[in-house]
C-alpha cells in the first residue's frame, strides 16, 4: 500500500525563493538564521488555500518530507541531507495545525541553505542554485497506543547487499527492520538485518543479538500540541524503552524470550523471560509475509528504474474485522541505489600480510584509490564511547584542516560512523567527514560491528564512492595493524 500522499511541485519552491528573495548571500548566514528567515517567509496564496482544505479535512499525524531533484536522480541520490518532520497534527484549532504545516514545509526549502547540503552538493560538483526542491506530505503510518504513534516496525531495503554471508549472493538483497519509527534504521541504531530470499538465516549469532539488538524505538508523541520545529532536534519523537512497546502489545510478533536457564532464544512471546527483538515468528514461520513482500518489491522496483533500488517502508500488524483494519505494508519512499561497477582483482592468497596495515572480507566496492597519505584514527586503547561528541568535534576540525590543505584521507574507529546513538559510534555528519575517501568501522573486544548498510549515512558514502570498510574483531583474517 502507499500511505495517502500529496505533493507540492518544485515551482513553488521557485516562487517561494523569488518572491522571499533570497539569493547567494543566504549561505552566508548560520544554519539556525537561515531557518528563521525562512520561517518569515510567505508561501503562494495558492498553496495557502490549497493546504487549509487539506488540514480542514484531515485529523492523521503526517510525515512532510523533502523530494530534491539531485536527492533523487539515478547519477548520484542520496539521503537524509534535507529534513524531515513528523507532525502529530492533532491540535483543536485548524489554524494552529496549518501553521506547523506551513512551517515544516518552509523548514524543508530552508535545509537546501544548510551547511550540510551545501557541503554534500558541492561535494558532488553541483551548486546549491541548481537545486530544486518538492515536498511530500505523507500520512503517517502507525496507531496510537496511550498517545504515542507509531507502526509496529519500519525498515530498509536495498535490492543490491554489498556484504552478502555464506551462500547469499549481491543481488538477493538485504533489509533492515527495528520496531516503531524507521528513525533508528536510517540513522545507524539498533536493528535487525535479514536477506529477504534467505528469511530463515540468521546474520548474527542468537548471543550476539542479546547484547547488540534493539532497545529502543521512537514513536510520534500525540501529547504535545504546542512546539517548536527550528531547534535542529525532533520535538515531537520520543525514544522509548522496548518495555513500553511490551505493555502497548505491539511487540506480539516480533520478539522472542531469552530462555536464562536453557541458554537460549524461545519463539514464544508468551514465555517468561528477557524480550529480544528477532522477528523470528514473521521470518521462519511467515505470520506476516515480509520477506516475500520486501523481495517482490525490490526486484519491480530495479526493473522499473533499471538500476539497484533501495525502499523505505512501514508495518502494521494490528487487525480488527469490525473497523476493517488488516496488517498492511507501506511503501514510503524508493530511490536509486548507485554501484561503482569498476573491477579490479585482488590475489588475496599471494598478499603479504605483513606489508599491509588493514585488511579485511568485508569491504565495500573495488578499485584502486590513489592519492591518499593521511590516517585520522580514534586510538583503541584509550577509545571511551562516552566521549564520542568530543571526539567528534575533534575530527571535524582535522577534516576542515584536510579540506584546507585539499587532501584526502583515510578515517578509522570503533563502532559506527555516522551513527544517531553516540555510544555505538562517532555520531558525526557528512560535512565532518566529507574529505575522507576511506572510512573504517573496527570492532573491539567488548564493542561489535555491525555494518551501517540501510543507514541514510551508508547510503551517501555508496553515492559518493568512498571507500567502506568493517573490521570484525579477533578473526582469522581481519585485521587493523594499529601499531603501523
Amino acid at each position: 500500500l502507499l500511505p495517502t500522499t500529496a505533493i507540492i511541485g518544485t515551482s513553488e519552491f521557485d516562487t517561494f525563493i523569488e518572491h522571499n528573495k533570497i539569493g547567494g548571500w543566504i549561505t552566508e548566514k548560520s544554519d539556525s538564521e537561515i531557518q528563521n528567515y525562512f520561517l518569515k517567509g510567505r508561501l503562494s496564496k495558492e498553496l495557502c488555500k490549497k493546504l487549509e482544505i487539506l488540514i480542514k479535512n484531515i485529523n492523521y499525524p503526517l510525515a512532510v518530507r523533502s523530494s530534491g531533484l539531485l536527492e533523487d536522480s539515478q547519477s548520484q541520490p542520496f539521503a537524509g541531507i534535507y529534513e524531515t518532520f513528523m507532525l502529530p497534527n492533532n491540535h483543536k484549532d485548524y489554524h494552529k495545525r496549518l501553521i506547523y504545516l506551513k512551517n515544516a514545509i518552509k523548514l524543508v526549502f530552508a535545509s537546501v541553505f544548510m551547511e550540510n547540503a551545501r557541503n554534500y552538493i558541492e561535494s558532488i560538483n553541483y551548486k546549491v542554485e541548481e537545486e530544486k526542491m518538492a515536498v511530500i506530505i505523507q500520512e503517517l503510518v502507525g496507531e496510537n497506543y496511550d498517545g504515542y504513534f507509531y507502526p509496529n516496525f519500519s525498515g530498509v531495503g536495498q535490492s543490491y547487499d554489498f556484504y552478502p554471508t555464506s551462500y547469499m549472493e549481491n543481488s538477493d538483497g538485504v533489509v533492515a527492520v527495528a520496531v516503531g519509527l524507521g528513525k533508528a534504521v536510517v540513522e545507524g541504531e539498533r536493528n535487525f538485518r535479514f536477506c529477504p530470499k534467505y528469511p530463515k538465516m540468521q546474520i548474527i549469532s542468537e548471543k550476539e543479538l542479546l547484547g547488540e539488538g534493539q532497545r529502543d524505538f521512537y514513536a510520534l508523541d500525540l501529547t504535545i500540541d504546542d512546539y517548536e520545529l527550528h531547534n535542529f532536534e525532533d520535538p515531537t519523537l520520543k525514544k522509548l524503552k522496548l518495555r513500553v512497546a511490551e505493555k502497548h502489545g505491539s511487540l506480539h510478533q516480533i520478539t522472542s524470550v531469552w530462555d536464562v536457564e536453557n541458554n537460549r532464544l524461545v519463539d514464544n512471546p508468551e514465555a517468561r523471560g528477557p524480550k529480544i527483538v528477532t522477528f523470528n515468528n514473521i521470518l521462519k514461520y511467515n505470520s506476516f509475509p515480509l520477506a516475500k513482500i520486501t523481495e517482490e518489491i525490490l526486484e519491480i522496483g530495479e526493473k522499473a528504474m533499471g538500476v539497484p533500488v533501495e525502499i523505505e517502508f512501514a508495518v502494521n500488524l494490528k487487525k480488527n474485522l469490525k473497523q476493517n483494519k488488516f496488517p498492511a505494508f507501506y511503501v514510503l519512499q524508493i530511490r536509486p541505489l548507485t554501484i561503482n561497477t569498476e573491477e579490479i582483482y585482488i590475489d588475496s592468497e599471494n598478499l603479504d600480510k605483513k606489508e599491509l596495515f588493514l585488511y579485511t572480507e568485508s569491504g565495500m566496492g573495488n578499485g584502486v584509490i590513489h592519492n591518499v597519505c593521511d590516517v585520522i584514527f580514534a586510538d583503541p586503547d584509550k577509545f571511551d564511547r562516552t566521549q564520542t561528541m568530543q571526539m567528534r568535534s575533534e575530527v571535524a576540525k582535522l577534516n576542515e584542516k584536510m579540506k584546507h590543505e585539499q587532501k584526502r584521507y583515510i578515517l578509522i574507529a570503533p563502532g559506527r560512523w555516522g551513527s544517531r546513538d553516540r555510544f555505538l559510534g562517532i555520531p558525526v555528519k557528512w560535512h565532518e567527514i566529507n574529505q575522507a575517501k576511506i572510512i573504517v568501522e573496527a570492532g573491539l573486544k567488548d564493542f561489535i560491528v555491525d555494518s551501517s548498510q540501510g543507514t541514510h549515512f551508508f547510503h551517501n558514502l555508496v553515492s559518493m564512492n568512498v571507500g567502506y570498510f568493517t573490521v570484525p574483531y579477533a578473526t582469522d583474517t581481519d585485521f587493523i595493524d594499529w601499531e603501523w
